[in-house]
């Protein structure tokens, strides 16, 4: 019967490694009286993604004894880098502390083989054992359990929290978060924006910007979108599914579920063609009957041309169509391929090499190299390509399999679409969309406006220490301290709410940067004020950044008739880290 203890002492982190979401490098020896699960992940890995839910569950079934360490072994370049890494840590809400190992130094001292990889470590810092890909919740679940049951019976183990530091407790709050893909409806004027980290599909007017609905339906980082008339098609990604939006009555519905990680969409003659990132296939929905089957792929990881059931794909992550082929993103390839809609054809390369074959080079045939590219478009002749961890955009020539470079700049672009001579880019990890005019070559931001439709949610709530005041009429003077490098958004007003010990809600709308003042009638004892604020700011030189200060406060209230005033200034300061 196993004692469930490791024989051999776990390797030590790095000394001088980068850490994420914690304050501090972390030891071996800190962990002490924990059980510890490494999990050895890289962020382009869709495998790695799939166990963050499972690695969720056990870390709050097992708040006070296990603490899940990421050990960043980069794939591609560009994962080396920290900030990228730290981006993906706020991209997939990534709660426990991460440790970022360029060089793959713990990947070799445990032996590592595949991404994911998980490492069991007992209270006293050795290695139980080990486990590589998905599904890990259930066995680990069962062993943890026993681990702390052992090791609890001789007082071993050490409840005590963690001093932490969290990333997205230091981040600002955008207006759009990780937005993931767009679609462009030329005809009707409107820009479709996959609003991903936010949960949202926003609908915006490709003439001015400005917000003409917001789709809410339980989405969970909702990605790719094809639309068919007044219906909206939506890869609803970590749900797996696919929803359909009515565009009359904003009523959301499921069409398909249980599906692995749908990634992108597009349509063609009532058929809904899916990238489906998880089982390395392309898949397609025939409206008219509901059928959903297997379109390319043979579910094997890999660059393999050939008919449409014996090809090998590699998480594919966009996808386009000119009518006769579909073009595809194949992002662990680094490569563009196609495949044929008819059923009896074949997929083929376009440009692009192999699994572990990237970079960054224009040029003709096999010499071309993209780095993890996620969007792809068709218009016109010719496709473009977000080329994601380069962070560019390129045109690519099927016919010619060639590719240039038309704009760069970018910060993980991750979905593109195209009308009207231009090209909407998702230039995910800047939380914005930007446009590039296909004429010129001219890189610009897509501007929303009317953005106060964008409110409405209601963040965590900090309590302050209560304030004296004079019963009867009084008045809070909130002001706003927008800190350097910010300035106000000049298109949206600051919104606050006032309730009085849960009663009614007052709403006061003020240009943003001044005084607000609050009237509120202050009853004899004690009471408490809420207070709700939400107020639009932007970076220096970036108008279109848009970023969104929330104040949720509880304010007690000491009403008392010796209170020196019946106005209480409150300042709050917007554009920096609370």
């Amino acid at each position: 019967m196993p004692d469930y203890r490791g024989d051999v002492h776990a390797p030590d982190f790095p000394p001088g490694a980068e850490w994420l979401n914690t304050g501090r490098p972390l030891t071996m020896r800190d962990l002490r009286g924990k059980v510890v699960l490494l999990d050895f992940w890289t962020f382009c890995c869709i495998n790695c993604m799939h166990i963050l839910a499972d690695l969720k569950k056990l870390e709050h079934k097992y708040a006070g004894e296990l603490v899940v360490v990421g050990v960043h072994s980069a794939k591609f370049s560009a994962e080396r880098v920290t900030e990228n890494v730290r981006q993906a840590v706020l991209r997939y809400q990534i709660e426990h502390p991460v440790v970022n190992d360029p060089q793959m130094w713990m990947w070799r001292q445990y032996g590592v083989r595949a991404w994911p990889s998980v490492v069991l470590i007992d209270p006293e810092g050795k290695v139980i054992g080990g486990h590589s890909g998905e599904g890990i919740y259930a066995p680990f679940d069962q062993i943890i359990g026993k681990v702390i049951e052992v090791f609890d019976a001789e007082g071993a183990i050490d409840r005590r929290p963690l001093d932490l530091a969290r990333e997205d407790a230091r981040a600002p709050r955008p207006l759009l978060s990780f937005p993931g893909k767009v679609l462009a409806d030329d005809a009707g004027r409107r820009l479709f924006i996959a609003d991903s980290n936010h949960d949202r599909i926003v609908v915006a007017s490709l003439d001015d910007g400005s917000v003409e609905e917001v789709i809410s339906g339980g989405f969970r980082n909702p990605q790719g979108m094809a639309l068919d008339g007044d219906h909206l098609y939506i890869a609803d990604t970590d749900s797996h599914a696919i929803r359909r939006a009515d565009l009359r009555t904003g009523g959301v519905e499921t069409v398909a579920d249980g599906l692995n990680s749908p990634w992108d969409l597009v349509l063609e003659r009532g058929v809904l063609y899916i990238a489906m990132a998880g089982p390395h296939q392309l898949w397609r929905l025939d409206l008219a009957t509901g059928k959903l089957a297997v379109h390319a792929g043979s579910g094997r990881e890999g660059r393999i041309d050939g008919p449409l059931d014996q090809a090998a794909l590699a998480q594919p992550s966009g996808i386009s169509t000119d009518g006769a082929k579909l073009y595809f993103a194949d992002s662990e390839t680094s490569s563009i391929r196609s495949a044929d809609i008819d059923p009896r054809g074949r997929v083929s390369t376009i440009v692009g090499v192999d699994l572990f074959e990237f970079g960054d080079a224009d040029g003709m045939g096999d010499q071309v190299r993209l780095q993890h590219p996620l969007g792809v478009v068709w218009s016109g002749d010719s496709l473009y390509v977000a080329d994601t961890y380069n962070n560019k955009v390129k045109q690519v020539f099927a016919a010619t399999r060639s590719a240039r470079t038309i704009a760069e700049g970018f910060d993980h672009p991750s979905g593109l679409a195209a009308a009207g001579g231009r090209l909407y880019v998702a230039d995910t990890n800047s939380h914005r969309i930007r446009i590039v005019d296909l004429a010129t070559g001219e890189v610009s931001d897509f501007e929303l406006k009317q953005i106060g439709r964008l409110a409405g949610w209601r963040g965590q709530v900090t309590r302050l220490d209560p304030l004296p005041v004079k019963p009867g009429p009084a008045e809070i003077i909130l002001t706003l301290e927008l800190a350097a490098g910010h300035h106000w958004n000049p298109d949206t007003p600051a919104e606050v709410f006032l309730s009085l010990n849960d009663g009614e809600e007052a709403h006061v709308s003020a240009p943003p940067g001044t005084p607000i003042r609050l009237p509120f009638e202050a009853p004899e004892g004690g009471a408490v004020l809420r207070l709700d604020c939400t107020a639009y700011y932007c970076g220096d030189g970036n108008q279109s950044l848009c970023l969104v200060h929330e104040d949720n406060l509880e304010i007690p209230l000491d009403a008392r008739a010796d209170a020196a005033a019946s106005a209480l200034d409150l300042r709050r300061p917007v554009g920096v880290a609370r």
